[in-house]
């Protein structure tokens, strides 16, 4: 006993660290090599290649009867495969599943799950056998066209890869995940692929991008719509990508009552058609998705068919988006480009994976020439024997006859004729009918031809061009019989999905405030009444308040806000708040980014930015600008400088302008300019403009305008004073002059406010310095000339002053019937 101790003691220590790494790494290849990963001659991992050996063993071809699935499980793993019966029942169910397999190798009778996630019926009730196809990669195995090694308990042998006429790689993809590395490539079209390794074997200097010309992406046994051809050029490029995946959608309309449904026909690759139509039903339930009356699976033996009613006032095409993005209707598919390369796992771009199959098939077509060769000169041979045998007939007999035992007979024919062994032996098994004239020319004629094969497959094996010559017709012959169209569209002009994608485009009516609030409601709220309605207002305000701006604008369209620093503030429609009717909406600080000291002096709204328009600017030290509108298209959130500022001066008013129009600026001393705005050039967004006019001192500009065709001028001064003059009094001149009157700054009526343009059924709001509001209509104030002092439009108490003014965008209630209930505006 202490002998053994003592041995036990004086073994050599193990680092523990060192054996956990050997371990760890000798199982990480194995399960790399044998088990996840597929090689790149034959594209198949090691469960499938035994599959479909094992059913080859047992003869259970296309052409024959099924044969129940367990026995084929039984097979496999009693003779090639150590694992569950389970793994390999789900490899043989998957290779017979046509929504996994774009050219399934595995002909299925029974239930073998379904694209809704049903699981296949267990193995004793399916029945198996291989499709025409799984033969081509079975073809000339018995040739020795490839290598054979012992099966796991060294009783039997199983082939190492399979000879593989066409790259089942690609052709059907692959997916695993091994220790550390994971592959999932796609599957594609054969025909496609075809013409592919064509291409590559007539130019061996082809690019990925050309081998695009030929395989232009995955070709899904689902269907469906890739969306973006860059991850497939990513993919073949580097080996890896994502490819973005949607399903296919029609859009039926009933000609009767107008109600649209939207059809999926088609889905993305291993999407759960199932749990597809139960997430839109939940989007549904929790108002994710609001435009969809119902969903309903009406698939059936002639294909899919998912059908989503529309609601009536809900669009088609947002409610599409909006599936797009929050269900698998457009999912994405990661390519990683990965297999066994010379026993190794490499990533592979698109050309080195047909290359290798190339140098694959090449090594077939030589040893399977090879083997043919050996076959034909030993049967050669064989016929050489024949042939001494019948022109030496009587002799041979003579011989035969005289010998007292075979072993004798063969003895003595090799010696009189000097043949082999196998050619004595030969003649001894010939059959006597060989021997009539018929079958001797027989013999003759087959020895010519074994001598013809001999020479072609010497000519195969001395030149490589019959090598890819052969390669290329076995392709051809293989897409003539199995090759199909495509079923996967690729768009290559795409965009990604935007929020505006997931928005219904309609009018909207967007109310801003004096005070700086701002809302907006479907313009459905302000349909027109009859005459004599009474009317309604788009906003509940403070007694201080009042509707200054109103715009009507698509959901789509754009708000420029202009700031007293010269920046500009840019927001989508669909972001200002919907609020009710009575509501004032959010105050326009807090939905935009503004800094201290800053606040909106003007608004623009925008259907688009193209080019032709102009943004014409005017600050309070008068200042003019103008600048292309494309160059407020691209703000940001805390917004970007509209103009230079120089020190104490402040933007004061903006509008939009063709660059064909007159424009107005009046000043607080009552003095005006009227010149064309092609005065000012167009200068960019940093530059701080030109003069528009020369003022006295102290004075400052109040006003501008884009002049138009039958309006007038609305002036307004702080005593309360005012007057309309027509834009005819004003006389056109150049920009930076003095100007004229427009009204008189007497002590009566003090300096001016403001000057609006206006039409005659417009209102006018005055507002004064006590928070007094006075409503009045335009026309109840004749037009008069220039130089006048106008007259009284508001009266104040002693110390009171008018501190703004501004044409009312809505109108005012009137008494009368209801009509119809609905609201207006002017």
């Amino acid at each position: 006993m202490n002998d053994n101790l003592s041995e036990v003691v004086q073994s050599p220590e193990i680092s523990i660290e060192a054996e956990m790494k050997k371990s760890y790494l000798d199982y990480a290849m194995s399960v790399i090599i044998g088990r996840a990963l597929p090689d790149v001659r034959d594209g198949l991992k090691p469960v499938h290649r035994r599959v479909l050996y094992a059913m080859r063993d047992l003869k259970n071809d296309y052409n024959k009867p099924y044969k129940k699935s367990a026995r084929i499980v039984g097979d496999v793993i009693g003779k090639y495969h150590p694992h569950g019966d389970s793994a390999v029942y789900d490899t043989i169910v998957r290779l017979a599943q046509d929504f996994s397999m774009r050219y399934p190798l595995v002909d299925g009778q029974g239930n073998f799950g379904s694209i809704d996630g049903d699981p296949a019926a267990a193995m004793r009730y399916t029945e198996v056998r291989m499709m025409r196809l799984a033969h081509e990669m079975l073809e000339d195995l018995d040739k020795e066209t490839v290598n054979f090694i012992p099966n796991y308990d060294e009783s039997l042998e199983e082939p190492s890869v399979l000879p593989a006429k066409f790259p089942a790689l690609l052709v059907n993809g692959s997916s695993g995940i091994a220790v550390g590395m994971a592959t999932n490539i796609p599957p594609h079209n054969l025909a496609e692929v075809i013409e592919g390794i064509k291409a590559l074997i007539d130019d061996p200097e082809i690019t990925c991008a050309q081998l695009m010309a030929h395989i232009p992406g995955p070709d899904f046994p689902t269907a469906g719509v890739i969306h973006g051809i860059q991850g497939i050029r990513d993919a073949y490029e580097t080996g890896r990508g994502i490819v973005r995946m949607r399903a296919r959608v029609n859009v039926e309309e009933d000609k009767k009552t107008g109600q649209e449904t939207i059809v999926v026909t088609e889905i993305p690759y291993q999407v759960n058609k199932a749990r597809l139509i139960e997430k839109i039903a939940e989007l549904m339930k929790h108002k994710v998705i609001e435009g969809l009356r119902y969903v309903r699976d009406e698939s059936d033996r002639r294909g899919m068919r998912i059908a989503m009613g529309v609601k009536k006032d809900h669009m088609s095409g947002v409610v599409v988006n909006q599936l797009y993005k929050h269900t698998q209707m457009a999912s994405s598919f990661g390519i990683i480009l990965l297999a066994v390369v010379n026993n190794r796992p490499e990533i592979l771009d698109l050309k080195q994976i047909l290359e290798n199959f190339v140098l694959h098939r090449k090594e077939v077509v030589v040893r399977r020439t090879r083997y043919d060769l050996n076959k034909a000169e030993a049967r050669a041979h064989i016929l050489e024997g024949l042939k001494v045998a019948l022109d030496n007939l009587d002799e041979v007999v003579r011989m035969i006859r005289e010998s007292k035992t075979p072993p004798e007979a063969k003895e003595r024919l090799i010696n009189a004729f000097n043949l082999s062994a196998i050619q004595a032996q030969a003649i001894l098994d010939m059959r006597l009918q060989r021997l009539t004239g018929l079958e001797r020319d027989k013999i003759v004629e087959e020895y010519e031809a074994v001598l013809k094969d001999i020479a072609r497959f010497k000519e195969i094996l001395g030149s490589e061009q019959l090598v890819l010559g052969i390669i290329k017709n076995e392709l051809d012959i293989l897409k003539g019989e199995f090759g199909d169209a495509r079923r996967t569209e690729i768009l290559t002009d795409t965009r990604e999905l935007t929020i505006e994608d997931m928005i219904a485009e309609e009018d909207m009516v967007v109310t801003i405030t004096n005070t700086g609030y701002i809302k907006r409601n479907p313009i459905t709220l302000y349909q027109s009444q009859r005459r004599g309605g009474k009317g309604k207002t788009a906003m509940g305000t403070k007694e201080e308040d009042y509707v200054s701006h109103l715009f009507v604008a698509s959901t789509h369209h754009y708000f420029l806000f202009f700031t007293n620093l010269g920046k500009v503030y840019w927001c989508k429609v669909y972001d200002i708040p919907q609020a009710g009717r009575q509501s004032r909406g959010k105050a326009i600080v807090n939905l935009l980014d503004f800094t201290e000291g800053e606040h909106m002096t003007a608004v623009l709204a925008v259907p688009g930015f193209e080019p032709g328009l102009h943004v014409l600017m005017a600050t309070r030290n008068a200042t003019v600008k103008k600048t292309d509108l494309m160059a407020f298209s691209r703000p940001r959130t805390g917004g970007i400088i509209a103009l230079g500022l120089a020190e104490g001066d402040e933007l004061i008013a903006v509008k939009l302008s063709d660059g064909t129009q007159n424009v107005f600026l009046g000043t607080a001393g009552g003095k005006s300019i009227r010149f064309h705005e092609s005065d000012v050039r167009p200068t960019g967004r940093i530059a701080r403009g030109v003069r528009g006019m020369s003022l006295s001192p102290g004075d400052r500009i109040v006003a501008m305008e884009v002049l138009q065709h039958g309006q007038t001028l609305f002036a307004v001064t702080e005593n309360g004073y005012g007057k309309r003059t027509s834009i005819d009094e004003y006389p056109i001149h150049r920009r930076g002059g003095k100007g004229v009157i427009t009204i008189k700054t007497s002590d009566r009526n003090g300096q001016v406010v403001k000057i609006i343009l206006v039409h005659d059924e417009d209102d006018l709001m005055l507002v004064t310095n006590t928070g007094k509001l006075i409503r009045i209509p335009v026309s109840g104030t004749s037009v008069i000339s220039r130089n006048t002092q106008g007259v009284r439009l508001i009266d104040l108490a002693p110390g009171e002053r008018v501190v703004s003014a501004a044409g009312l965008a809505e109108k005012e209630e009137e008494n009368g019937d209801a009509g119809n209930g609905s609201e207006s505006v002017g």
